[in-house]
């Protein structure tokens, strides 16, 4: 059986996170589909400002992805990934699948850049 090392293992969740955020969250807010702003509005943001948050989500994800501001990248991610949580939490939506999805999202994100990058590693070594 093939060994996987951690760096593939955390490009794998890498691309499993930016193609979720790729596709879920940025595409229908750049589109300018309806289920965007309908979303929104049903979280009580009617006049929110959906392509600046697609284009906000899409330039924090292309900085995760390139490894020399991947760090930077997951910081700010994180900052819109909290600001969706506590949309949630004040929207009253349920905790487990809704109000938590962004703190799930971060530790696939965040585990995803440990694995791929020694450098985190050795800030925030996981084992000896």
């Amino acid at each position: 059986m093939a060994k996987v090392n951690a760096s593939t293992l955390g490009w794998a969740m890498s691309g499993f996170f930016a193609l979720f955020m790729l596709g879920a969250s940025v595409a229908p807010k750049l589109a300018g589909l309806p289920i965007a702003a309908d979303t929104m509005a049903a979280l009580g943001w009617p006049d929110a400002p959906i392509r600046l948050i697609g284009v906000l989500e899409l330039a924090c994800t292309l900085l995760f992805l390139y490894p020399p501001t991947g760090l930077l990248g997951a910081c700010l991610t994180m900052a819109i990934l909290g600001g969706a949580m506590v949309t949630q939490l004040r929207a009253g939506s349920p905790l487990a699948s809704h109000t938590l999805f962004g703190l799930y999202l971060g530790v696939v994100m965040w585990g995803g850049l440990i694995l791929r990058d020694p450098r985190i590693r050795a800030v925030f070594p996981l084992t000896r």
